[in-house]
């Protein structure tokens, strides 16, 4: 049988993800199928069992991703106002629709399934960390809560000023800290 590179492990990963947060997206964690991952993929279902063992393995990969990249984000720039703020313009940003169907959804399954709630902790967790010196734990926590909002916000409310919305949380911000 032929080694398969790592590149390839990977990227047949990736595919698999994509294709279920795709659905997750369009039709909700719990009204998607793995029949629907499947056909989304291109893949077969034997294929996909290698690499998640079901539907909620997945949902766990897409959920540690986003965490992962929204961390990476507010800790890439040097000025962590600066950073949260373009967080704040991504997340309502019209090509993010689909992440944030992802993040409502898994913010929903907190109440459900244990292992994203403690990923929803962690993601929270990590900002009380990076942000210690910067604001006090009660502050980093309202800002944790106005992306929130506002990724709620941004997912029906097509006429929401994001401009607008994101000088407003500059202003008052810069007057606390």
């Amino acid at each position: 049988m032929p080694k398969v590179s790592a590149e390839h492990l990977t990227n047949r990963r990736r595919q698999i993800l994509d294709a279920a947060a795709g659905c997750f997206a369009r039709n909700g964690f719990h009204r998607t199928s793995m029949q629907d991952i499947v056909k989304e993929s291109g893949l077969s279902a034997g294929l996909i069992y290698r690499y998640f063992t079901g539907k909620e393995d997945m949902i766990l990969a897409i959920v540690g991703e986003w965490h992962t990249t929204r961390s990476a984000g507010l800790g890439s720039a040097g000025d962590p106002l600066t950073a949260y703020l373009g967080l704040l313009r991504e997340i309502a940003d019209p090509a993010a629709a689909q992440q944030r169907n992802l993040g409502l959804q898994a913010w929903a399954e907190t109440v459900r399934e244990p292992r994203i709630r403690a990923l929803a902790r962690q993601g929270v967790e990590e900002q009380l960390e990076a942000f210690a010196d910067v604001a006090p734990e009660p502050l980093i926590r309202v800002l944790v809560a106005v992306y929130q909002g506002l990724l709620l916000q941004a997912s029906w409310d097509d006429s929401l000023d994001v401009e607008a919305f994101v000088a407003a949380v500059g202003d008052l911000v810069r007057r606390r800290v």
